[in-house]
């Protein structure tokens, strides 16, 4: 904490070039631990929760289910950061949320060509999606729209969609955080509901109750690797993180992604939601391995005087409106294709 003080201090970018190679030297590389890809899963708050979407629909093919907490559906935004705002956040009579049949019809010509997963396996996936009474920065139609969108594609039974919490925009937990209807950093308010386990157990079933303290080893890794030695052309934190319980050490364990959500990285809110979330406990007693995957806040032009690539992100969300690539959604997105060759990387033999 006291190197990431000391940074911040230096204007020069002599001085930053010094403390970005200082924090990604502590930054180990991410361990193979033969993993059970096919069992792995997704979740997300706010574009967190975006990302998670379109990532459950890009790879549905290898995955069990997604947690979504106040995010939207597949594609919403249409590649525009205007509709991003306003029909997908905020919508209105001039900005209503897209046609869902829409959507569905523009899913089914991306699976048509390949660029997703055949939308088949969505059929026998389960989703657990949450929407506070009291969110007012992503609305709860656009929560509605989700529900609907998944009814394309899988039977209610396996759709559970909490929205009766007079809830803030922030990620529920069964005890930790600010007032359930608080929105303001770290993002997580003690609503007494367990979102984590929650998610958890909508997808997988039935599991054992929860560590009362989490035993694993949060560990630090190398994101640079996973996006072509850059992460910081596509938003992307150098570093990432992932919670490893003692057990997955030896034996083959289970991947669940969970994504922040805007303003809710490391630099922003610490390890609040990699450590206070509640997904490291339900680890413990399940062999579940947590990856918590890391964006940063980009303004425009970079710092760095070799590579000057324009990305606006200053919030620091994941890529659901199309900042990085117009790809964003499809299995070829850099940050999607980064995220799934991590949970490959866990997945390999040891």
């Amino acid at each position: 904490m006291k190197a990431r003080i000391h940074c911040a201090r230096f204007q020069r970018a002599a001085a930053l070039l010094v403390c970005a190679a200082g924090a990604s030297s502590a930054a180990e590389r991410l361990p193979a631990l033969h993993a059970d890809a096919t069992q792995s899963s997704v979740s997300g708050i706010s574009s967190g929760g975006y990302m998670a979407v379109q990532f459950h629909v890009a790879y549905s093919a290898q995955l069990r289910g997604a947690g979504v907490v106040a995010g939207g559906p597949f594609y919403c935004a249409k590649d525009s950061a205007a509709m991003a705002v306003n029909n997908c956040m905020h919508p209105g009579r001039t900005d209503p949320v897209p046609p869902v049949d829409k959507l569905v019809s523009y899913t089914e010509s991306l699976e048509h060509a390949g660029s997703i997963d055949p939308t088949m396996h969505l059929r026998g996936e389960r989703v657990w999606l949450f929407s506070g009474r009291r969110d007012r920065t992503v609305d709860q139609s656009v929560m509605d729209a989700l529900r609907s969108y998944y009814l394309h594609f899988m039977p209610a039974s396996h759709i559970v969609y909490e929205n009766s919490l007079d809830a803030g925009h922030a990620f529920p937990t069964r005890d930790y955080g600010g007032a359930c209807s608080f929105t303001g950093p770290p993002y997580i308010d003690n609503c007494g509901l367990d979102a984590a386990g929650a998610i958890l157990q909508q997808i997988y079933g039935t599991l054992a109750a929860r560590a009362e303290a989490a035993q694993g080893k949060l560990i630090e890794f190398d994101q640079r690797e996973f996006l072509g030695g850059d992460a910081y052309a596509h938003s992307m934190r150098d570093s990432g993180f992932a919670y490893i319980p003692p057990a997955c050490a030896q034996a083959s364990c289970r991947v669940h992604v969970a994504f922040h959500g805007c303003a809710q990285n490391v630099d922003a809110v610490g390890d609040a939601f990699l450590r206070h979330a509640g997904y490291n406990e339900w680890a413990d007693a399940n062999a579940l391995i947590i990856l918590y995957p890391q964006t940063i806040a980009r303004n425009g032009i970079g710092w760095r005087f070799w590579d000057w690539p324009f990305v606006f992100n200053p919030q620091g969300c994941w890529d659901w409106w199309g900042y990085d690539s117009e790809h964003y959604y499809q299995k070829d997105g850099p940050q999607m294709l980064a995220v799934k060759r991590m949970i490959e990387r866990l997945a390999a033999p040891s």
